[in-house]
């Protein structure tokens, strides 16, 4: 259990979610391909098994399955991630990152518990990002008192979540709350994570997309904090 750990989320309710399942696993099983599969879960490092379908082809399926659906309502959302991340393929769980992303808007603060039981179960880089980024960063800008939920993450345990609280201002630009990200990157200059360390360097290199000259001057006042590879990451299109 880490510290931030509210427990398992319950599965709520949902036709919509009834309908969208069973068409997802009866178009999606049909398309696998178990050699692609093998090569996929390597490329992945083992994180889970595959179908063997590649990314547009599966989004020209997920369009298949999705047409004629309603649209859903925060509990739809809900229980088809939670039902989908239940699914032992890979692919189940990108249907269910890209259907957030699509309706993250239509989703509360109470949605958060459920996204962090989706970056804490089965994780890697390839769902954790595209949460953080695109789930995680629109609840937190819709919501300002979700920040203290962000405070916590950033000292949690799972390097997973530390990661997302690094990443979910990543497309905020000039929204940016520049003293907590920089708080947020000292605290864990020291992590031993890897992912944790490129997230440092990532979320600096992106902030410094709109603000060069601060994200220059931290760098340079703080570098001997962080790892060689988080500064190489944070300067990388800055010119040093």
């Amino acid at each position: 259990m880490t510290v931030t750990d509210p427990g398992p989320v319950a599965v709520p309710p949902s036709a919509l979610a009834d309908v969208v399942v069973d068409r997802l696993t009866a178009v999606y099983g049909a398309a696998g391909d178990p050699g692609r599969a093998v090569v996929m879960r390597g490329y992945m490092k083992d994180v889970a098994p595959f179908l063997g379908i590649p990314t547009p082809e599966r989004r020209a399926l997920s369009r298949t399955v999705l047409a004629g659906t309603a649209r859903p309502d925060e509990t739809d959302c809900a229980a088809i991630a939670l039902r989908c991340w239940a699914l032992p393929e890979r692919e189940y769980h990108y249907f269910a990152v890209d259907y957030l992303r699509r309706h993250a808007g239509r989703c509360s603060s109470g949605f958060l518990p459920v996204v962090r039981q989706l970056l804490t179960t089965v994780p890697w880089w390839d769902t954790v990002d595209l949460l953080a980024v695109h789930v995680v960063g629109p609840l937190v800008a819709a919501d300002r008192a979700l920040t203290a939920v962000m405070d916590a993450w950033i000292a949690d345990d799972d390097p997973w979540l530390v990661r997302a609280a690094l990443l979910h201002q990543l497309r905020y630009k000039e929204r940016t709350d520049a003293g907590r990200l920089f708080a947020y990157c000292l605290r864990r200059s020291g992590h031993p994570d890897f992912f944790v360390r490129k997230a440092i360097g990532w979320a600096l290199r992106e902030y410094g997309k709109t603000d060069p000259r601060a994200v220059r001057d931290f760098v340079a006042r703080e570098r001997d904090r962080f790892a060689p590879l988080t500064v190489r990451e944070a300067l990388k299109h800055l010119g040093e």
